[in-house]
């Protein structure tokens, strides 16, 4: 693992609430909501494209796992589920890391669009296709 990240350092075990030969999963320090959950790989590596298969389940494993673990903890209503891939698109520690984000009723107005919503200029579609419908 690469000395100078910050999730290679992760060194408080009671935010982990899983682990395998290739991922660990933990307690988001900056929580979306209460819950949000990061997987990482165990190896030092930027984006999702780069992960092995090998690595791609174990992550997919991994989100399942944890979402077991949130659902008896935080009894949540739905989950977002989140990758940024580069700088452009929101990534600030430059080691993979998949966010599980528990959602609430209520936690927003109107959850419609979910993650389109990071681009709030495209987020609202079924306007814009209801008005070409017309």
């Amino acid at each position: 693992m690469a000395t100078e990240c910050l999730f290679c350092e992760l060194r408080n075990q009671e935010r982990i609430i899983g682990e395998c030969d290739l991922t660990i999963t933990f307690i988001d320090n900056f929580p979306a909501s209460p819950g949000h959950t990061l997987v990482i790989p165990k190896r030092h590596f930027a984006t999702y494209f780069e992960a092995t298969e090998a690595e791609l389940l174990a992550i997919g494993v991994a989100v399942q796992k944890a979402k077991l673990v949130l659902d008896e903890e935080f009894s949540p209503d739905a989950y977002n589920i989140g990758v940024n891939n580069g700088e452009m698109a929101g990534q600030s520690v430059k080691h993979l890391h998949v966010h599980l984000i528990p959602r609430y009723k209520g936690d927003v107005e109107d959850p419609k669009g979910g993650v389109r919503w990071i681009l709030k200029n495209k987020a609202n579609y079924w306007d814009d296709r209801d008005k070409a419908k017309k």
